[in-house]
């Protein structure tokens, strides 16, 4: 894929309906031979939109003109492309808990959470947030993860969760203001509601912080694990990671989180991580698979806003743990 079929791509099936400033932002630079020849500069990985939005973002650059955007990508391009080549899309988002709590809530209680690439570590409180299932709520307090549920039955509660901890190569700290500023820098333009979200989960795990380690998903998960307090059912998990490892790594992981004691949940693209036989995804926008131990259980929307299960999983309290 060139990187002008990569910004339209993300222009067609992630942003449009969701924000109308990223996908007029996209196609514009799908369009730019100038911009597209500065990002071909830089190594693959770092060439995608949400990176490029982000740090123009964190620099106090424009993204609702795409002339105005043009030049300021052109004019400062050095400060841009040094902060991308350090920095990587952390988004944390706090909603995606809403697609991961009817596993959760299935699995034997109470849990030890270990996250692979967690950022700030904000998916690491499932158990602190609310929820609404359409017209379910579950949980009481702040803040309330809204998602749009097709197929599934809500979990009646929330998980009982004992030990926290996340794995990640630059883990980010809520209490410093660099950090949650990259973190509101990655937060779409027109999400009002996801900046509120940042702030309350940022609360709340700077209120009772995790154990958040600096390293590398394959090398040093097995340490980490092996510090789950015995008596709770570790759950290794992650969101939207997956796609920024290569595939070797992946593969790597994936053969050695299956053999971890306790469970796997697992919420990808499904042409990062593959499953067999899937049912066709609810419309054309990017919809990830959230898995455990390796089974596809439901369609998800990257932001956690909506989740749709599969036709014979019926989720919820009817999750089928095999392990």
């Amino acid at each position: 894929m060139t990187i002008a079929e990569w910004y339209v791509k993300f222009a067609e099936r992630e942003t449009r309906g969701v924000s109308p400033t990223y996908e007029r932002l996209s196609l514009a630079v799908a369009r730019d031979d100038e911009v597209l020849a500065l990002l071909g500069t830089l190594p693959p990985a770092k060439r995608q939109p949400n990176l490029l939005f982000g740090v123009v973002r964190l620099l106090g650059g424009p993204v609702d003109s795409p002339a105005a955007f043009h030049e300021f990508v052109v004019g400062d391009w050095p400060a841009i492309a040094a902060h991308m080549r350090i920095r990587a899309t952390q988004t944390n988002e706090a909603g995606r808990c809403a697609l991961l709590l009817p596993v959760f809530a299935a699995l034997p209680q109470p849990l030890a959470l270990l996250e692979v690439g967690t950022s700030a570590g904000l998916c690491l409180y499932p158990d602190r947030y609310a929820y609404r299932y359409d017209d379910v709520m579950v949980g009481s307090g702040a803040p309330v993860l809204e998602c749009t549920a097709t197929g599934m039955v809500p979990p009646t509660g929330r998980p009982d969760v004992v030990w926290r901890a996340g794995l990640d190569l630059n883990p980010l700290d809520v209490t410093d203001p660099a950090d949650v500023a990259w973190l509101d820098a990655l937060i779409w333009p027109e999400h009002t509601h996801r900046r509120a979200r940042l702030r309350a989960a940022a609360a709340i795990a700077a209120a009772d912080p995790p154990l958040l380690v600096r390293g590398d998903l394959v090398d040093d998960l097995p340490a980490l694990a092996a510090q789950a307090p015995s008596g709770a059912t570790l759950v290794v998990f992650h969101t939207s990671v997956l796609y920024q490892v290569p595939q070797p790594r992946r593969t790597a992981f994936t053969e050695l989180v299956r053999g971890l004691p306790g469970h796997w949940i697992a919420v990808e693209a499904p042409d990062v991580l593959a499953h067999d036989a899937l049912p066709e995804p609810p419309d054309d926008a990017l919809h990830n698979v959230l898995s455990l131990d390796g089974t596809p259980l439901a369609w998800t929307r990257g932001h956690g806003q909506a989740i749709a299960w599969f036709a014979g999983h019926p989720g919820g309290h009817g999750v089928a743990v095999s392990r």
